[in-house]
């Protein structure tokens, strides 16, 4: 099965895809997401700040800093977990991509035992192809669910995303949304709750790497690998983890800003292999190699992409609103 390599500069694998799977028919959705058991939290609308003047990453597009008019609109509090996942499983019959693959992208450190012959990534060895990785089983055969029902689901595609979506009554947020949401009300902030950069001591606000990466994470802030998706406190608008823990897929397109050669080619590439926008990092950054638990930072992947590190969550239009 074909698929693109990951950018081996991203200790996170945002560039990890399977490629091409033109060819593979939308699995339909009944409609209705009854039982769903979210928080949806309003989030104003207005001039919403989007991107920045000092990039980290420059080639993945994190600036310029703009200011883009939005409507109010709503948002999960959280990222879709497991247990949410679960039942829009069982009340549509719905298979993930990853479970129609056979095998999923697990990081290297949380696999089990039996597991560790699995197909190194190249240029990024501490990803792994693991047969049977799934949501059902993030880290391939011998993993469970059991007590991680309100963890973010992983192994998520942008299609199983959107799936999930049109069942619940909702979409995927987009870029300007994703980050008007995330600064909580706050104006001109690096993070969530504003510009003091975590540690591996004792500033610990959201589920990031701690340690040596890809060796030795020492999980001071409780978790090696993910957490509960309402762990950690909040931001300003009552909303968790917008940054750290998992990546969250938007609506979006991925495309840089950038009249750069380098950066047209990056987006005609993007636009070939159809890759989307995802925010927020995940429980495998670090300042040290992959700062892009910033609200600014951004990666692309293709829709068929999946990880042990990637989730989403959900918003919701209101009727009538007007920027």
């Amino acid at each position: 099965m074909k698929r693109t390599e990951p950018n081996p500069g991203c200790g996170c694998g945002g560039s990890l895809g399977r490629g091409d799977v033109a060819d593979r028919a939308p699995h339909p959705i009944p409609a209705g997401g009854a039982g769903d058991i979210s928080t949806i939290v309003a989030i104003p609308g207005g001039r919403a700040e989007v991107g920045t003047d000092a990039p980290v990453f420059e080639s993945d597009g994190e600036g310029p800093r703009r200011f883009v008019t939005t409507a109010p609109f709503r948002l999960d509090e959280a990222a879709v977990t497991n247990l949410r996942f679960q039942r829009f499983v069982e009340a549509t019959g719905y298979v993930s991509e990853a479970e129609r693959y056979g095998w999923s992208f697990v990081f290297s450190g949380h696999l089990p035992e039996g597991n560790h012959d699995s197909v190194r990534v190249t240029g990024a060895e501490w990803w792994r192809k693991v047969e049977g990785a799934c949501w059902r089983a993030p880290e391939g055969p011998g993993s469970h669910l059991a007590e991680r029902m309100d963890h973010p689901v992983v192994h998520a595609s942008h299609r199983d995303a959107l799936a999930f979506a049109a069942w619940a009554g909702g979409r995927l947020p987009s870029e300007t949304e994703w980050e008007h949401a995330a600064r909580g009300g706050l104006a001109g902030t690096m993070f969530p709750w504003g510009d003091r950069e975590p540690d591996d001591v004792d500033f610990l606000p959201c589920n990031i790497w701690q340690g040596s990466f890809p060796a030795r994470d020492t999980g001071a802030d409780g978790y090696r690998g993910t957490a509960p998706a309402r762990a950690f406190t909040p931001n300003g608008y009552r909303l968790f983890q917008m940054c750290g823990n998992v990546w969250e897929w938007s609506a979006d397109a991925f495309r840089v800003r950038s009249l750069k050669r380098a950066a047209r080619a990056l987006n005609m590439s993007a636009v070939r292999e159809g890759r989307h926008l995802l925010k927020g990092g995940s429980f495998l950054c670090h300042r040290s190699y992959c700062f892009r638990y910033r609200i600014a930072a951004r990666i692309g992947n293709t829709s068929d992409s999946s990880t042990s590190h990637t989730g989403f969550r959900i918003a919701y239009d209101i009727k009538g609103a007007a920027p």
